[in-house]
């Protein structure tokens, strides 16, 4: 346990941004799934809106959760599977 107020600051700082961390790496991988759901349905329009939305996702997750060059290659791989359609 700790022992100095400095070290109880810490503790409670450290669970808050892991909370946030948390949702923020939940809110990616379901903005993902539901890109790659839409691209399996085959609608073009759908799939093109959910790819928007999990790129504005996944690029707000840069320097938080996730690496920039990571995050660009999600991206990518992404729009490659829905120019594909």
């Amino acid at each position: 346990m700790a022992n100095h107020k400095s070290s109880e600051k810490r503790i409670l700082v450290t669970a808050k941004k892991n909370a946030i961390n948390t949702a923020r790496r939940s809110a990616v991988k379901t903005a993902t799934k539901k890109a790659l759901a839409a691209v399996e349905s085959g609608d073009k329009t759908v799939a093109t809106n959910a790819l928007r939305a999990a790129e504005s996702k996944i690029m707000k997750a840069v320097g938080k959760i996730m690496p920039k060059k990571r995050a660009a290659r999600k991206v990518s791989r992404l729009a490659k599977k829905v120019s594909a359609m």
